[in-house]
């Protein structure tokens, strides 16, 4: 197999090239255009639609499993806090700094070139490396829109920041619009109906209410109410009162069934924006999450989202960096974590047995 360290330096000239290019959800197609470019470079076989690029082994074999390793090439815009240009790859103090790097472009990169060196040989199973769009947003064009493309799949490793540890569950997301209606009058009169005052016993339902399943891994689903809007101006007793929560889902609900709960018992009219972001799980018995334990890894559940929410078939997230450092001012990556992460890629994956 080709040594992992000739793949690591072009690994690092990569990301700063991704770095460089501008690549927020919905505006990926430069970045696209360059991996695309440079899969080609390495002899490597792609396929596109819109701003996803994907590659499958050469020697695919429809009687074998077939695993996909995927990961984002989008990021979020900057924050305001940046004290260097977020979209310059910047190397100091044994890192590097830039926009994407932790999240996710480190894994981007660290999955293409563990797929390069793992199909440099027969394994037991088929391959695909997919380079996707819009996760920031859990858009409809991203993985989403691919994976009727793809082969069947058995397994998905998914590159997001942790450390290199596995997480073998995530939280869910479901976004709920409430809606309170009253009776509007004038505010000097003893008439009207108070939507806010409505409202109010509504809203400490959400604060107070627990689910009675609790996850070992992911703890209980937390309910947020993140926003609110009421009233046209000061004289008018508000006749609606509108306001957002963010619920975070663990294994042991769909989303579909903590919807239903909320709606039989919160007291207000609720409209789910979407139900498909589940949260995700996979046993610890499973063949991948052993061999990472085996290599010193500790298994965890991830409180934050990603594209294992689309994905209708067992996933792991496991990827370098560190959670934490996402979506924050001045994110950065340390070299030596994407040296490991292709390292311990292969290490997972080769000549596995599903």
């Amino acid at each position: 197999m080709e040594k992992i360290d000739s793949l690591f330096y072009d690994s690092i000239d990569l990301l700063k090239q991704m770095i460089a290019i501008p690549s927020h959800s919905k505006e990926e197609k430069a970045v696209a255009d360059m991996l695309e470019k440079y899969m080609r470079s390495c002899c490597v076989n792609t396929n596109r639609k819109g701003n996803n690029i994907w590659t499958i082994s050469p020697d695919f074999n429809p009687n074998k499993p077939t695993i996909l390793l995927n990961s984002h090439i989008d990021t979020i815009k900057p924050v305001s806090g940046w004290t260097v240009d977020p979209y310059e790859a910047i190397e100091s103090e044994e890192k590097i700094t830039g926009l994407g790097s932790n999240d996710a472009g480190a894994s981007v990169v660290s999955l293409l070139h563990a797929f390069i060196i793992l199909t440099k040989k027969e394994q037991p199973n088929n391959l695909i490396f997919l380079a996707s769009c819009e996760e920031e947003i859990s858009g409809n064009n991203g993985v989403e829109s691919i994976l009727p493309e793809l082969p069947s799949i058995t397994f998905g490793l998914v590159g997001e920041p942790t450390g290199m540890n596995p997480a073998i569950a995530e939280k869910g997301l479901m976004v709920l619009d409430c809606y309170v209606r009253g009776k509007s009058g004038h505010a000097a009169r003893e008439d009207g109906d108070n939507a806010i005052y409505k409202a109010i016993p509504c809203i400490n339902w959400f604060k107070m209410y627990e689910f009675p399943k609790q996850s070992d891994l992911l703890g209980k689903i937390k309910m947020n109410v993140t926003m609110i809007q009421s009233g046209t101006q000061h004289n008018v007793i508000p006749d609606l009162c509108t306001f957002v929560v963010d619920v975070r889902s663990n294994e042991c609900y769909s989303n579909v069934e903590i919807l239903d709960i909320i709606s039989q018992n919160c007291g207000c009219e609720i409209k789910a924006r979407s139900t498909r972001l589940n949260s995700s799980w996979i046993p610890k018995e499973h063949p991948v999450v052993q061999r990472a334990i085996m290599l010193g890894k500790k298994s965890f559940g991830s409180p934050t989202l990603s594209d294992q929410a689309l994905m209708p078939f067992p996933t792991l997230k496991i990827g370098p960096g560190e959670s934490s450092r996402s979506h924050t001012a001045d994110e950065f990556i340390k070299p030596q974590e994407i040296r490991e992460a292709i390292e311990i890629y292969v290490r997972l994956l080769d000549q596995l047995v599903l």
